[in-house]
């Protein structure tokens, strides 16, 4: 097996990804000023029409921002006098479709981006992309013989192999169904997590984005509402409208123990822990956990008598009150840790809740999405 070697930066601890574009594109206005992390998946998210792939064409030059000013680790991509055409941007690009050739196989197609690229730059090599890609079985097959999840495995192992200094996903699962959707997640996680490459993630899929992410970019109607790294930005207040159904928070933990009776482990995060059903963990293993907000319950007392498994005590934070007037979403405090729970306005009312009571936070469901 090939050591998968992480891909150089040249900067530690600074944002390196400087993003700021005035355009209007076909009556689209996108304003967007951002200054990025140099490593991992920032997920640019947002419903239909909320101008995330146009920022995506306006970072690869494939839209020249009427006011552009685009610097990727240190190089100037796009300013006042410089706009580099997408041939000499080095970047990867991925996009709903694979846009394979369809007269080479899998490994002629990874050979033609080997010819494209920079020698000199860094990134993985032919055998690395593979392996991490899981490709090795598919080499000699033409797209035609392959699945639609194995297809993208291709493209994304190709626009790797361009050795690229920022690799953007255009919704790469969109085109996928669910069952090839949970087949590629895992390969996204390894690129996210052996690679130091900066991607840039385009999706309206909340699960997606809680699942791959670091960074969390929210956009709508053209402009950013939200940025920030993805557990504190989720958090906020202001975004139910963006996130809908999949308000909630995403959580940090290491699996602890483990119940072999009941088929359950418990995950410890920052303030707490929680049991949730055994996926096979080893201990000490570092997880991802979600939890939404419409499966969180408050009450003023803690009940035993209860087949809810994770009841904690909370510190009441803010309480805000969604544009319906029947709904509040509530930040709950557990250490440094938040959670958001969704009750109704009566219920907040009965309750007497008021920021800084304690209650205890009854958590009916939790999701291990890692």
């Amino acid at each position: 097996m090939n050591e998968i070697l992480p891909v150089e930066s040249t900067l530690v601890n600074q944002p390196e990804l400087e993003l700021c574009f005035e355009s209007v594109y076909h009556g689209f206005s996108l304003q967007v000023d951002l200054r990025l992390p140099g490593s991992g998946v920032t997920a640019i998210f947002g419903h239909s029409g909320s101008g995330k792939t146009t920022l995506l064409r306006c970072v690869a030059g494939l839209i020249k921002a009427g006011v552009g000013r685009l610097i990727v680790d240190g190089q100037v991509w796009q300013d006042e006098q410089i706009f580099l055409p997408t041939h000499r941007r080095p970047l990867g690009v991925v996009f709903q479709e694979a846009s394979l050739f369809d007269h080479l196989t899998a490994r002629g197609n990874l050979n033609y981006a080997v010819k494209r690229a920079d020698r000199s730059a860094p990134g993985v090599d032919f055998d690395q992309a593979v392996e991490l890609l899981g490709l090795s079985q598919l080499l000699d097959r033409r797209p035609a013989q392959l699945s639609g999840g194995e297809r993208q495995r291709v493209a994304i192992a190709r626009a790797l192999l361009v050795r690229p200094r920022l690799l953007l996903m255009d919704e790469p699962l969109a085109s996928l169904d669910h069952a090839r959707k949970q087949e590629i997640l895992p390969y996204l996680e390894r690129l996210r997590d052996q690679l130091g490459l900066p991607i840039l993630y385009v999706s309206h899929s909340a699960s997606e984005v809680a699942r791959l992410a670091d960074h969390l970019v929210v956009l709508d109607k053209g402009r950013v509402v939200a940025s920030g790294p993805l557990t504190e930005t989720l958090a906020r207040l202001d975004l139910p409208l963006q996130m809908g159904d999949q308000t909630g928070v995403v959580l940090a933990g290491t699996v602890i123990e483990r119940d072999q009776q009941w088929q359950l482990v418990r995950v410890e995060f920052a303030g707490g822990s929680f049991w949730l059903r055994d996926m096979g963990h080893a201990m000490g293993d570092r997880v991802r956990l979600q939890v939404h907000a419409r499966d969180v319950s408050l009450a003023l007392e803690q009940n035993q008598q209860t087949s809810v498994l994770n009841i904690l005590p909370v510190i009441v934070g803010e309480i805000a009150a969604d544009e319906s007037g029947g709904a509040a979403l509530i930040r709950l405090h557990i250490a440094d840790t938040v959670l958001l729970a969704s009750l109704t306005l009566r219920s907040v009312n009965h309750l007497k809740l008021r920021p800084g009571c304690q209650v205890w936070a009854q958590i009916k469901s939790v999701a291990l999405i890692e």
